[in-house]
Protein backbone atom coordinates (compact mmCIF):
# COMPACT_ATOMS: atom_id res chain seq x y z
CA UNK A 1 0.00 0.00 0.00
CA UNK A 2 1.17 3.51 -0.73
CA UNK A 3 0.91 6.39 1.77
CA UNK A 4 -2.65 7.41 0.84
CA UNK A 5 -3.85 3.80 0.95
CA UNK A 6 -2.18 3.24 4.33
CA UNK A 7 -3.76 6.43 5.68
CA UNK A 8 -7.21 5.32 4.48
CA UNK A 9 -6.67 1.83 5.92
CA UNK A 10 -5.86 3.29 9.35
CA UNK A 11 -8.85 5.63 9.13
CA UNK A 12 -11.14 2.71 8.16
CA UNK A 13 -9.95 0.57 11.09
CA UNK A 14 -10.53 3.46 13.49
CA UNK A 15 -13.95 4.26 12.00
CA UNK A 16 -15.05 0.63 12.21
CA UNK A 17 -13.98 0.32 15.83
CA UNK A 18 -15.76 3.53 16.86
CA UNK A 19 -18.98 2.52 15.07
CA UNK A 20 -19.39 -1.09 16.18
CA UNK A 21 -18.34 -2.38 12.77
CA UNK A 22 -15.45 -4.43 11.44
CA UNK A 23 -13.38 -4.38 8.32
CA UNK A 24 -14.27 -7.19 5.97
CA UNK A 25 -12.40 -10.36 6.99
CA UNK A 26 -11.58 -10.90 3.29
CA UNK A 27 -8.38 -8.87 2.98
CA UNK A 28 -8.62 -8.78 -0.83
CA UNK A 29 -11.97 -6.98 -0.60
CA UNK A 30 -10.51 -4.50 1.90
CA UNK A 31 -7.55 -3.82 -0.40
CA UNK A 32 -9.80 -3.27 -3.45
CA UNK A 33 -12.11 -0.93 -1.51
CA UNK A 34 -9.14 1.06 -0.19
CA UNK A 35 -7.63 1.30 -3.68
CA UNK A 36 -10.93 2.73 -4.96
CA UNK A 37 -11.07 5.27 -2.14
CA UNK A 38 -7.43 6.23 -2.73
CA UNK A 39 -7.98 6.59 -6.49
CA UNK A 40 -10.86 8.97 -5.86
CA UNK A 41 -8.90 10.89 -3.24
CA UNK A 42 -6.08 11.38 -5.76
CA UNK A 43 -8.43 12.30 -8.62
CA UNK A 44 -10.97 14.46 -6.78
CA UNK A 45 -9.18 15.33 -3.55
CA UNK A 46 -12.03 13.68 -1.65
CA UNK A 47 -12.45 10.15 -0.34
CA UNK A 48 -15.47 9.19 -2.45
CA UNK A 49 -16.71 5.62 -2.24
CA UNK A 50 -15.00 3.63 -4.97
CA UNK A 51 -18.09 1.58 -5.85
CA UNK A 52 -20.41 4.48 -6.60
CA UNK A 53 -20.32 6.84 -9.58
CA UNK A 54 -19.14 10.39 -8.89
CA UNK A 55 -21.36 12.77 -10.88
CA UNK A 56 -19.47 16.03 -10.61
CA UNK A 57 -22.41 17.61 -8.77
CA UNK A 58 -20.93 18.53 -5.38
CA UNK A 59 -24.30 18.45 -3.65
CA UNK A 60 -25.15 14.94 -4.87
CA UNK A 61 -21.61 13.63 -4.54
CA UNK A 62 -21.45 14.72 -0.90
CA UNK A 63 -23.49 11.60 -0.10
CA UNK A 64 -20.76 9.43 -1.66
CA UNK A 65 -17.96 10.47 0.68
CA UNK A 66 -16.86 7.40 2.61
CA UNK A 67 -18.43 6.39 4.86
CA UNK A 68 -21.23 7.09 2.38
CA UNK A 69 -24.79 7.86 3.34
CA UNK A 70 -25.91 4.48 1.98
CA UNK A 71 -23.76 2.41 4.36
CA UNK A 72 -26.25 2.06 7.21
CA UNK A 73 -29.04 0.64 5.08
CA UNK A 74 -26.59 -1.51 3.07
CA UNK A 75 -25.15 -2.98 6.26
CA UNK A 76 -28.64 -3.63 7.67
CA UNK A 77 -29.79 -5.34 4.47
CA UNK A 78 -26.64 -7.14 3.30
CA UNK A 79 -24.37 -7.24 6.31
CA UNK A 80 -21.83 -5.01 4.57
CA UNK A 81 -21.64 -1.71 2.78
CA UNK A 82 -21.82 -1.91 -1.02
CA UNK A 83 -18.06 -1.96 -1.55
CA UNK A 84 -17.65 -4.51 1.23
CA UNK A 85 -15.17 -2.52 3.30
CA UNK A 86 -17.32 -2.38 6.43
CA UNK A 87 -19.24 -5.34 7.84
CA UNK A 88 -21.39 -5.83 10.94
Amino acid sequence: MDDIESEIHEWAKDYAQKNDLKLNPDYDIVVQAIKGLARNKREYGIQYCGCRMVTGDEKKDKDLICPCIHRTLDIQKRGSCKCGLFVK
